[in-house]
């Protein structure tokens, strides 16, 4: 597990799925996230974990966009990091790449996102995102900036 060098320990970060998914209950996860079909599944200071259907989400050629990846690895790892921020700040996303590896054409997708550092000013997640056999199909890595809120 990374150091926290946001000022609070790990004890102080909310803990527990049933915490965790109460918090995305009150901030919801956005219109373009509900749109895609993207559902918070786990959401713990561990690890989040999300859903999405390939259906409505494909590109013309019958599979998963990779824009697709790309909007439910950004959601995993911006609630992530602003459900680690201290109080009073907002995360914010400054940078994000991903690399498409595998194709799905059927079924859901698979987020797992994790943290690699948590800071006082920044954050970085690793989402993996697999399709219903396991492969991994996109791997998407994000950095938040933390701020305070004006």
């Amino acid at each position: 597990m990374p150091e926290t060098t946001s000022g609070a320990s790990f004890d102080q970060i909310p803990t527990g799925t049933d915490e965790g998914l109460a918090y995305i209950e009150q901030h919801g996860l956005g219109v373009l996230a509900q749109r895609m079909g993207v559902r918070m599944t786990e959401f713990s200071r561990e690890r989040a974990v999300a859903t999405m259907p390939v259906e409505g989400n494909t590109q013309p050629f019958g599979i998963m966009h990779g824009g697709a990846y790309v909007v439910l690895g950004e959601t995993l790892g911006s609630m992530h990091a602003n459900f680690v921020a201290a109080e009073g700040t907002v995360a914010v996303g400054v940078d994000i790449n991903a690399t498409h590896t595998g194709s799905a054409a059927e079924g859901i997708v698979t987020g797992v996102c994790t943290p690699i550092h948590l800071g006082r000013s920044m954050s970085v997640h690793e989402i993996v995102i697999t399709d219903e056999r396991g492969r991994r199909c996109s791997t998407v890595r994000i950095t938040n900036f933390t701020k305070q809120l004006r």
